[in-house]
C-alpha cells in the first residue's frame, strides 16, 4: 500500500513538473511574440517617421519650384499681354486716314512682337519624382491627381504658345519682303546703336503696311491667338495657386 502511494506521488511530482514546464514554455512564447510585436511596431514606426521626414522634403521642394513657376508665370502674361495690346495699336493705326509717324509705328512693331512667349515652369524635381515613382509618397490623393495633370496641362499650353509663335513669325516675314525694312525699325527703337549698325543713308519706310489687307489679316490672326493665350494662361494660374495651396496645407509647420 505504501509503494502504491509513492508511486502516485511520484506521478503527480512528475506531472506537476510538465504543467509548470508547459507553462514556462507558454510564457517563453509569449513573450517573445510580444517582442516581436513590439520591435515590428517600432519598426512601423520609424519606416513611417522616415516616409513622413521624406514626404515633407518633397512637399518644400515642389512649394518652391511651384513659387518660382507662378513668378515667372506672371512675368509671362505681363509680356503677352503688353503684346496683345500692341498689336490692337497697330490695327487702330491702319483705321487712320493720317499715317503715324515712323518712330510710333516701330515701336508698336517691337512691343508686340519682338518677344517670344514661351513658358518654361520649374519643374526638375516634379519630373524626377514621377520617373522615380516617388509621386506615390504624396499621401493627398488631391494633391497627387493635381501634380500629375499639371503636367498634361503644361504639354497643352506648350502647342498654344507654339501656334501663337507661328502668327509671331508670319508677321516677321513680312518685313522680310521687298518694300519693307526690319532695319527701319531698329533705328527708330535706338536697337541699331546698340547692335553697332550704321544708320541708313536712304530709310525704308514701313508705313504702307498700314495699307494692306494681308498684313491686317495677320495681325489680327496674332491677336485671336494671343487672346486665346491669355486664356490659356488664365486658367493655368489657377490651376498653379490651387496646387500652392495644397502643398501650404501638406506641409506642417
Amino acid at each position: 500500500m505504501l509503494k502504491f502511494f509513492r508511486n502516485i506521488r511520484k506521478q503527480f511530482i512528475e506531472e506537476k513538473k510538465i504543467s509548470n514546464y508547459l507553462l514556462y514554455a507558454v510564457g517563453e512564447i509569449v513573450l517573445v511574440v510580444i517582442g516581436i510585436l513590439i520591435a515590428l511596431a517600432i519598426d512601423n514606426a520609424n519606416e513611417l517617421s522616415i516616409k513622413k521626414e521624406k514626404e515633407q522634403i518633397y512637399l518644400m521642394g515642389l512649394k518652391d519650384e511651384f513659387q518660382t513657376s507662378k513668378l515667372k508665370l506672371q512675368e509671362l502674361m505681363r509680356v503677352n499681354r503688353a503684346s496683345y495690346e500692341a498689336a490692337k495699336d497697330i490695327v487702330h493705326l491702319m483705321d487712320q486716314e493720317e499715317n503715324p509717324p515712323e518712330k510710333q509705328l516701330s515701336k508698336l512693331f517691337i512691343d508686340a512682337f519682338a518677344s517670344d512667349i514661351f513658358f518654361n515652369p520649374n519643374n526638375s524635381l516634379l519630373f524626377e519624382m514621377i520617373n522615380s515613382g516617388s509621386l506615390k509618397d504624396i499621401t493627398n490623393d488631391t494633391l497627387r491627381i493635381r501634380l500629375t495633370n499639371w503636367v498634361a496641362t503644361i504639354d497643352d499650353i506648350a502647342n498654344q504658345e507654339k501656334f501663337l509663335g507661328e502668327q509671331r513669325t508670319n508677321i516677321v516675314d513680312w518685313f522680310r519682303t521687298e518694300g519693307h525694312s526690319i532695319r527701319t525699325i531698329l533705328e527708330n527703337t535706338g536697337m541699331s546703336a546698340q547692335l553697332g549698325i550704321q544708320k541708313q543713308q536712304k530709310p525704308i519706310s514701313n508705313l504702307s503696311s498700314l495699307k494692306s489687307v494681308d498684313f491686317e489679316n495677320n495681325i489680327l490672326l496674332f491677336i485671336i491667338t494671343s487672346q486665346s493665350t491669355t486664356e490659356h494662361y488664365t486658367v493655368l494660374m489657377e490651376g498653379l495657386d490651387n496646387i500652392l495651396k495644397l502643398l501650404e496645407a501638406e506641409i506642417e509647420p
